[in-house]
């Protein structure tokens, strides 16, 4: 029996992010539906304090420009197909979908549509987000009310949901 993983991210997955879907999978096959949305939604503030924080003062205030919606679309688009090309190349039964609105609910969604047994966001960090328990994943395991598993992009750390 193939078991279901969600997978919400806002970026394509990387090889370390495959490694830990396969630790997960464990010895039983499964399936990977990949979400990623076409706007982030994020805190337009937490995104600058971090540019600002990373010493990207351009970047920082880039954050504040209302005309990257097109661009946000593309690029999640871009991901999606990066992100299912890698899952499949490495074995994976996979399918995904960008999402628009509220990324928690289209993860939520999904879950109970697909009967997945597990959950999981994987993000860059973001201090204020994390440090507030206002992330994708603390608010997805409040929605869902089970465990979900939330990844940093491209590492093995285990975020603090």
């Amino acid at each position: 029996m193939t078991q279901t993983i969600v997978v919400l991210t806002e970026e394509a997955l990387t090889h370390p992010d495959l490694r830990n879907l396969q630790t997960l999978q464990g010895e039983e096959p499964a399936e990977v539906v990949v979400l990623i949305p076409e706007d982030r939604n994020e805190s337009v503030l937490g995104e600058f304090f971090r540019h600002l924080s990373l010493l990207e003062v351009g970047e920082a205030f880039r954050t504040f420009s209302s005309d990257d919606r097109r661009h946000d679309e593309v690029a999640a688009r871009t991901a999606l197909e990066q992100s299912l090309h890698l899952l499949t190349r490495e074995g994976f039964e996979a399918r995904g979908r960008t999402t628009a609105g509220d990324p928690v609910d289209a993860l939520v969604q999904e879950a109970a549509d697909s009967g997945a047994v597990q959950a999981v966001v994987i993000t860059r960090p973001h201090a204020m987000a994390d440090t507030f328990h206002t992330d994708w994943a603390t608010k997805a395991q409040d929605k869902l009310g089970i465990a979900v598993l939330h990844l940093y992009s491209g590492s093995g750390f285990i975020g603090d949901s």
